[in-house]
């Protein structure tokens, strides 16, 4: 099986196991700020939908998770620098204490991204406007009720080898979240 079928199986099976309704309220929403490759700036804002299911890890953790949808805007550096748009939907798998509102967590997820350019820079192409966006990440909820999300991520994107070229982007991001 290749990659781009593995990756949309990896997703169907999210968006199935997911219990997302489309008419279920925005659970959340958040700025993401970045840095990346060739000095590639990255700002985003994102709003997020919590999934209804919760399996325990263990006797202490919970695996969770939440839909995320995002729109950003990258602005490169360098030779034959670009500024370009993207959209963003990413399923979002949460590992954090069972039973507790605030607390560390750590996260993963893997998504499709929509770009309005194929390249950054004159170094850097990415092959099609379709790209998949892979993070992992940790951060902290704290607040009363866990109201206040603050991360890192590392995220990678490219369009996992549908077409050529496929230099792909790495960015360090910060994220800011207040949820509902």
């Amino acid at each position: 099986m290749n990659t781009m079928k593995k990756l949309a199986s990896l997703s169907l099976a999210c968006v199935l196991s997911s219990g997302l309704s489309v008419a279920h309220a925005v659970d959340g929403f958040g700025i993401q700020a970045g840095h990346g490759d060739d000095s590639t700036d990255l700002l985003r804002v994102d709003a997020k939908w919590n999934w209804d299911r919760k399996w325990p890890v263990g006797g202490d953790w919970l695996l969770t998770g939440y839909w995320e949808a995002s729109l950003g805007r990258w602005e490169g550096k360098g030779n034959g620098a670009k500024t370009l748009a993207e959209a963003a939907v990413t399923p979002v798998f949460r590992l954090l204490p069972a039973g507790r509102k605030s607390g560390l967590y750590a996260e993963a997820g893997i998504g499709v991204h929509l770009a309005s350019a194929k390249r950054i820079n004159r170094d850097r192409e990415f092959g099609s406007h379709f790209n998949f966006g892979t993070h992992v990440g940790f951060g902290v909820l704290f607040g009363d009720n866990g109201q206040y999300d603050l991360g890192y991520r590392f995220q990678h994107i490219s369009n996992a080898g549908t077409a050529s070229p496929n230099d792909g982007i790495n960015f360090h991001q910060v994220l800011l979240r207040y949820n509902y």
